[in-house]
This record gives structure tokens, C-alpha cells and sequence, in this order.
């Protein structure tokens, strides 16, 4: 599977790393594997998408049914924050995509973020610390 994960439980933390040709089976695979586990419940999470050399989908409707998908296994009581690290611009923009998928979600307690750089998304996730500097978060970056 081209999605890679390790879970640091010290820091309620899931990191994954894709790379190669990512499919939308291999994300579908990976949210039922990690989220369906009883010990990362309430976790963090970083997708790191910086070493993906295409992503091979159906369609961009997928994004909406994997939003689908993941809503509902967020812990109604335990908010979270799901950072995605995406720098060329058409995974960015899928990012994006996704995160206003999953806000219109009631079930969703997940914040989601999509970011530029690695090291802004685990600052984010570590401190909540929102990023405000152009080009960096989605925030104000069309």
C-alpha cells in the first residue's frame, strides 16, 4: 500500500506518508485500517502527501464519499485535528476540497487543515498555533 503510518501514542498522534501512485482504494483502505482501531481513538493525524507522484481516482466525487466515510468514525466527545501536507498545487487544492467536505459533516469533529510544509502542519497540530503567513495554510491562500 503506498500509504505508509506510524502511531505515536506518547502524543496522540497517527502520522502517514503516501507515496508513488496513490489510488482512492489505497485512502479508502487506510481510514477503514487506522480509524477503525479502538487505541487511536481522539488522535491526531498527518497525511504527508509531499512524495505522491500522481493520484489515480474515479473521480473528485470520491473525495465527497471518503468524507462520508470518515465523519461518522470521529469520537462525538473527543475533538481532533487532521493535518494535510500537500505542496504541489492540484493535491493542495484536492485538500481543500476534502477539509469543506468533511466541515459540512455534522459528524465531523475532526478540524481539518491543509498546509504547505510539513514542519507548519505539526506545529498546528502540536500547539494549535494557526499560521497566518501567505502560501504557508490554507488560510487566505486561494
Amino acid at each position: 500500500m503506498p500509504i505508509t503510518y506510524q502511531i505515536d501514542h506518547t502524543h496522540r498522534l497517527v502520522d502517514a506518508r503516501a507515496h508513488g501512485v496513490l489510488t482512492d482504494e489505497d485512502v479508502f483502505q487506510y481510514q477503514q485500517e487506522v480509524w477503525g482501531r479502538a487505541d487511536v481513538v481522539g488522535y491526531n493525524e498527518i497525511v504527508d502527501m509531499s512524495n505522491v507522484s500522481s493520484i489515480d481516482t474515479e473521480s473528485v466525487n470520491r473525495i465527497r464519499q471518503l468524507a462520508e466515510l470518515s465523519a461518522p468514525m470521529d469520537p462525538p466527545s473527543i475533538p481532533s485535528r487532521f493535518a494535510i501536507v500537500a505542496f504541489k498545487p492540484l493535491y493542495y487544492e484536492l485538500g481543500r476540497m476534502y477539509k469543506a467536505y468533511r466541515e459540512l459533516k455534522a459528524k465531523s469533529t475532526k478540524q481539518v487543515r491543509v498546509f504547505r510544509v510539513r514542519e507548519d502542519a505539526l506545529r498546528w497540530l502540536d500547539t494549535g498555533e494557526e499560521d497566518e503567513l501567505p502560501n504557508k495554510t490554507d488560510s487566505g491562500d486561494a
